[in-house]
Order: structure tokens, then sequence, then C-alpha cells
């Protein structure tokens, strides 16, 4: 039996404080990582936004959106377009008072495949 072999890009990138600045360097990366021969591109953890989970702030939960929603419909075009499956980590508002870091799997033709909701963020003695 033959091993099936893909191609994963892993997205590295900068985030600022605006969450459509950070969407839209992570399209181009994804389309980049696509014409170098990715199948499946995995974005950084909570990409549209600086990293904030070592504090819980209320002021943040505004940062929250549905799923699907806005981030993911955009993922979910840009995955069709290059053909890619796409692992995004998003705020997700899920109901009101309910928040989750959670993983979208948007597969290349554009529908989502499942998602995978963190409880909590790990609090190890290395974690800090």
């Amino acid at each position: 039996m033959a091993k099936e072999s893909f191609r994963v890009g892993l997205i590295q990138l900068s985030c600022t404080p605006d969450p459509d600045e950070n969407l839209n360097k992570a399209v181009a990366r994804m389309s980049e990582a696509a014409k170098n021969g990715a199948q499946v591109v995995c974005l950084p953890e909570l990409f549209r936004t600086q990293y904030f989970c070592q504090r819980e702030d209320a002021a943040l939960f505004d940062l929250a959106e549905p799923i699907p929603g806005p981030t993911t419909d955009k993922l979910s075009e840009i995955a069709r377009q290059n053909k890619v499956v796409v692992i995004a980590s998003l705020f997700e508002k899920r109901a009101r008072g309910l928040y989750h870091n959670t993983a979208a799997i948007i597969d290349a033709d554009g529908s989502i495949k499942g998602i995978y909701r963190k409880m909590h963020i790990p609090d190890d003695p290395l974690y800090y």
C-alpha cells in the first residue's frame, strides 16, 4: 500500500490591534502557501487579534464572532479559490456569555468540516 502524502503550509505573521488588517495578511499568506504547493494551511492561534488570553478582559469579548460568520466566510472563499484545506483558530461567540478559542476546519471546497472548541487555556507552571 502506497503512502499518501500532502504538503502543509504553516502561516506565521505579526498581528496588529486591527482584526481586518490581520485577516488580510492571513489571506495573502494563505494564497502564497497554496502557490508554493501547500494543500493544508494552518493559521496562527487567534490570528485576527493580538494574543490576549493571558488575562480575562470583558472589553475583548467584542472581538468574538459566530462560526460560521464573517471570518469563516472569507476563509472559505480563499480555501475554495486556492483548493486548500484551512485550519483557523478564531475567537468564537457561541451564545451570550459563552466564548471559545475555536479551531475551524475548512475543506478545499470551502465548506466547514468541523470545529474544535478549547474549554480553557493551559495554566501549567511553564505556561508563563
